[in-house]
Parts: structure tokens; sequence; C-alpha cells
């Protein structure tokens, strides 16, 4: 009897839900996004997969060994501002902390910009009497007098949610402990979160900030979690439930519930991980991935066979300190509209038509023209064969849609829908530079790995408007992000600030420091698994004169060795000349955080591999298309029925139930047997 392991992503669009079988064969479904409760539409996916594998839900859900979720849900209430009413706790004197931020408007040269909201209104920062010195010391005692009207206030304002945050906190977390048990006693059932747990590090504003969001989204995702976890079981479903993290490794719903403000880059994350997965399968260890659906495109680059990380990311203007992985998110995907800009000129997003009402070619509604409309009026999809025919696409409207914008640019509309096709890949191009370039990356030394239900159409362009000579395009592109979270680990993050007098504490308290950290996050992954557990220390680093720290890998230390820290300045010496060029020896290094990743790592299936087809496929047909200025014949081709080694040159269409690739002139593919169609540019 085959068991199955389950990825569900779900997206602006489409939830897509993977499964694997204990055979190695793979299957996706989709269903259509229910924006009001993402669990409806989850479980509707999941009924989708029993019945392409021809099993009913309960069954399906009965062989299940573990599901992997990644979920929008934080994301949303960040990008929409429909999070908990919250409260802020904080030291007195401090409570405007998270308005002043850092003295800096986003765009600090703008100067007719208003200054952001803050997420927690001021009559809701509440000050309690209570201060440690920066060393954890207590200079001024926690006022049980103090906090007591801070709670009464909170209460009096019917907040769902408390974060305390007090000064120094990082240090010791003595007082927000106490505040925290007293919050729970006098408000239960109020979601109470305190910044030593969320993100024990210096930077006042950050730790707030990070604090507050998390209170922010924790009630309303731990509603969704609870919610969907409910209809799981009701629908048949004993296993575990996990949710993919921003850092790219996944844990327990109720740890994601904890810490809900680690979902804000869920569902991306999935991407990232399949990227990975998939570089260690032999696709290459330079890449680039671009998720094109619905709604956005990511984009994140794969260094050597390793995710990119970074700190002190914004999501809806809020920042999060917490580690994650480095995603730039475009308002660019198959659902962006091609509009009239200032002066008359066309621009596409970064409005987005959505799930609804949708494109034109929906039939839901939708009668302004998006990047989908515009790639079925150019031919590069066929309406009759969308979703493996699950959905007809309505030509005429689309084609009305995109002629009622050409009327305003006074120009035909066959040129209206190549320019929307040319304006978003200019603009997804732009992301990836952002992605690199701005980051010291040349993206020509990496493959574009083009995944997501619209890159195919996009992703020879983009590739070429780049200069890059290799794409990728996976069998399984559309559902490549809910197939990665089936091949990520369980992870547990923790970090400690260890700033002090001196640059980088005695070797003693080195390994006092990370020996603890190791030993509080192999505690924790205890209780979540049994099998094999590593971790992985790694410190944030600067020269003394500099405001901004480095992450250090601290892979290669020798920590029962001599001269421990000076194993530590090597190490910040040689990743600071492997970033910037050049290192400072003759100047004092200090350590600011120390951090230790702790994995458990998972049995994984394998990768996504090409089934049948013995010899080359021939052509299904062929389709009038428009490129390059010309309109001409062009052969489409079965994805899932091409041959391991077969080639085919541009231009052409491949196309499986789920995504088209659109080859261009000057494009040579090649099937690959173990699952992506490689595309070499000319």
């Amino acid at each position: 009897m085959l068991t199955y392991r389950i990825g569900i992503d779900v997206g602006g669009t489409f939830p897509d839900v993977v499964g694997i079988a204990s055979d190695g064969s793979q299957t996706l479904a989709k269903a259509a996004s229910t924006p009001a409760d993402q669990s409806e539409g989850v479980v509707n996916g999941l009924a989708n997969l029993a019945k392409a594998l021809g099993l009913d839900l309960a069954t399906l859900l009965g062989r299940t060994e573990r599901i992997v979720h990644g979920t929008t849900v934080a994301t949303n209430a960040l990008l929409e501002k429909k999070g908990a009413r919250l409260a802020l706790l904080t030291t007195e004197g401090h409570r405007d902390v998270i308005e002043m931020r850092e003295g800096l408007k986003p765009e600090r040269y703008n100067m007719r910009m208003p200054a952001p909201a803050p997420l927690v209104p001021r009559r809701l920062r509440l000050p309690v009497a209570e201060r440690l010195r920066a060393d954890g010391s207590v200079l001024t005692p926690l006022d049980p007098a103090s906090l007591a009207a801070a709670i009464e206030a909170a209460k009096a304002e019917g907040v769902e949610a408390v974060a305390i945050a007090f000064l120094h906190a990082w240090a010791q977390p003595v007082h927000e402990n106490q505040a925290a048990e007293a919050v729970r006693a006098a408000l239960p059932g109020v979601f109470v979160t305190t910044s030593a747990e969320v993100l024990p590090q210096i930077k006042e504003f950050e730790r707030f900030s990070t604090t507050a969001v998390n209170a922010y989204v924790g009630p309303v995702v731990s509603r969704y979690l609870a919610k969907l976890a409910g209809r799981l079981e009701g629908a048949g479903y004993a296993g575990p439930l996990f949710v993919i993290l921003s850092h790219g490794g996944i844990a327990p719903v109720e740890e994601a519930a904890r810490l809900a403000v680690g979902t804000a880059l869920s569902g991306p994350a999935g991407g990232v991980a399949a990227a990975v997965a998939l570089a260690k399968e032999g696709l290459g260890q330079d890449l680039i991935t671009f998720d094109m659906g619905g709604t956005s495109t990511d984009i994140a680059l794969v260094v050597g066979g390793e995710a990119a990380l970074g700190r002190g990311r914004e999501v809806g203007g809020e920042r999060i300190a917490l580690e994650s992985l480095d995603i730039v998110t475009l308002g660019a995907g198959g659902g962006s509209i091609g509009h009239l800009g200032p002066g008359g000129t066309l621009q596409v997003g970064p409005r987005s038509a959505g799930a609804v009402p949708g494109p034109a070619c929906y039939g839901q509604g939708g009668t302004e023209p998006t990047v989908t409309d515009a790639n079925l009026v150019l031919g590069y999809l066929d309406p009759a064969n969308f979703l493996g025919g699950a959905k007809t696409l309505d030509l005429e409207a689309a084609q009305a849609a995109v002629a009622r914008l050409a009327a305003q640019l006074g120009i035909p509309p066959l040129d209206c829908a190549a320019g929307i096709h040319a304006l978003v890949n200019a603009r997804m191009a732009d992301g990836v530079r952002v992605a690199t370039v701005r980051r010291g990356v040349d993206p020509r030394d990496s493959a574009l790995l083009a995944f997501g239900g619209a890159a195919g159409l996009h992703a020879t362009a983009v590739a070429r408007e780049l200069g890059l000579k290799r794409a990728a395009v996976p069998l399984f592109a559309a559902g490549l992000s809910a197939w990665g979270m089936l091949h990520t680990d369980l992870r547990y993050e923790l970090a400690q600030s260890a700033v002090g007098a001196g640059g980088i504490p005695a070797d003693a308290e080195l390994r006092r420091l990370f020996d603890s950290l190791e030993s509080q996050g192999r505690s924790r992954m205890a209780g979540w698994y049994q099998g094999e557990v590593t971790a992985r220390r790694s410190a944030d680093m600067r020269y003394g004169e500099q405001v901004f720290e480095i992450a250090v890998p601290l892979d290669g230390i020798a920590w029962d060795g001599p001269d421990l820290a000076g194993q530590l300045r090597a190490a910040f010496h040689a990743r600071h000349r492997a970033l910037f060029t050049y290192d400072l020896p003759e100047e004092e290094v200090v350590l600011v955080n120390a951090r230790v990743a702790v994995v458990g790592a998972l049995p994984m299936g394998e990768a996504a591999r090409r089934e049948g087809a013995s010899g080359p496929a021939a052509p299904l047909g062929t389709r009038r298309i428009a490129i390059d200025g010309m309109v001409q014949e062009a052969p489409v081709f079965g994805f899932d029925a091409l041959a391991a080694g077969q080639e085919i040159a541009g231009p052409a269409l491949i196309e499986s139930a789920t995504t088209t690739v659109l080859l261009r002139p000057g494009d040579a593919a090649r099937m690959d047997g173990r699952g992506w169609l490689d595309i070499a540019l000319t």
C-alpha cells in the first residue's frame, strides 16, 4: 500500500498541492484560491489530489505521513493591515521607539513622504516603570502597580494581543517574563509575546518592531492554523502538520503559531527550498529562482548550492529582523493589469486582478487586460486546455479587454498585447538585478530557474535581457514551491547578542555562549523530532568602527582548539574579503550576535522526474503565435511526453496541464532525465 507526503502552497490564485508517494511517483493538483478562508481552498486542493490519485479524501489522508504547508496569512495581514488589535508594554520613557524607527523614513530623501504610521497607536503603547542596564543587571525593579495599570488599560481597549518589549531585555528577560505572566493571568485568551523569546538581540527598534509584528499577526495565524488542523482532522488526517518558515526550514504547527512573524515569507520559501534540492540533483550550484505566479514574482539566489539569507526585511512597511531567505518580491504576475500611466504611456502592474475577479479571460467579471490576457491574445496559451482542460479561457473577453486599452493608446491590439508581455518581462528583469547586481553578484554566472504557473512564458526573455546563457523549467514548475516544502528539514533558529566591553569574548565564554544556544536548540528539537539532529553555528560580526555587521559562517571552526577568538577573527576577515574584496587585519573585530541553527533531517523523496516517453515525442500540433513582431505557426509539444535527451528548437510551445513554456527563436531546449527542461540561449 502506497503512503504519501503532501506539500501545500497557498498562492494568490491557485493553491498548489503536491503528493509524493512512497514509490517516488508525484502528483500535482490545484484548486481555486479562497481568500476569505485559505483552509477551505487547501482542503479543496487535497480533495482534487485524492481524485487525481483515484482515492477518496479520507483514504488519502489516512495514508499520509506528513503535510507541510506554506501560508500567506501573515503576509496578507501585514499588507492589508488586518492583524490583531494589540497593545505594547514597554519601558517607561521609551514608548515611541517603534514610531521614531531609526530616525529615517523608508525613502530618506523624499521630503514629501509622510512618516510611516506605527503598527501600535500611541495610546496603546503603555509605559511600565522598570529598567535594566545594558549588561542585564537591574537598575529599576519592575513596579507591580505600574504593570497593573498598563494591563488594565490594555483590557479596557479590548486588545487581542499584547507585545512586551523592555529596554535591554535581550541581555536579561526577567522583567519581560514577569510581565508576561501577569498579562496572561489577567487577560486569558489574549496572545502574549515578549521580545526576549522573539528576538533577543541589540538594536531596539528592530527588536520592538519584530515583537510587535509577532503580536499583530499571531492571533490571525493561530486561528487559521487551528481551523486548518481541525478541518484536516475532520477529514481523516491524524499525522503531523508542519509549516515552512521564512528561513526555509519547517516547524510544527504549534511553533509556527507561537512565532507567527516567522511565517511572513512562508510561501516563497518553498520555491527556494526546491532550488536548493535541485542544485543537489545536478541542476547547478549557482541559480536565480524566478517564481512567477498569478499576483507576484519572487526572486532569490542560490550560491554554491546554498540559499542566501538576510535580516532586516520589511513586509507591508513593517521591519522584521528575524533571519530569513533573501527574497525580492515584485508586484508582477499573470494577473498584473496593463493600464495607461502618466503621459498616456503603457504600464503593467503593480495592480493585480488577483483570484477574483481575475483576468478577463477567466470569465469571472474581470474587464481589465492582464498579462494572462495578453499571453492568450498572442497565442501562447491554449484557451481549451487551461489547467489540463479543467477550465476554459474566454479568448473573446481577453481580446476585448486588450482592444480597449489598445484604442486608448492608438495602437493595434496585437501590438498592445506584445507591449504588455515585453513590459512585464522588463520589470521582472529589473527585479533580478535588485537581487543580484545590487548585492555584488553577476547574474551572468548563474542559471535562471523558472517556476510558478506563469514563469515558463517569460523565462527566456527575462534571461536574455540579463545576459544569461541558460534557463531551466522543471516538469513540476507550477507546483515546485509545494514540492520544495517536502525537500527541506525541521529547523530551529537561536540567536543571542554578545556585545561587551571587548571585541570578542574570551575562549571559555565563547564556548559557553554557543554551547548554551545549541543545547537549547537540541532540547526544543527533541520535543518535535527523534531522528538525526545537527547544529550549524554562525555569527554576526563587524569591525569596531562599522555600523552594520555581516553574517559569518563558522563551519570550519575548531571549537575545542586553541585561540578560539583568533579563529573567529580569521573567519570574519575572510568573509569580509569575499564580500567586499578587502579586509583590515589591524582593526578590532566585534562579535555582535551568536547564532545557532539546529536542524532535524527528515527523509526526502526523489527529485521530480520525467516519466514514460521511451522515444522522442512528436508535436501535438501547431498554434499561431505572435513573437518578435511576426505571426507564425509554432509546434506544440506535451511536456509530460518529452523523452529524456529530446531536443527542441524555438520557436515552440511546450505544454503541461499546469504550465506552458515558450521557446523563442534561438532557444535550444533539452529534456533532462532528472526532471527539468534545460534551455540554452543564443
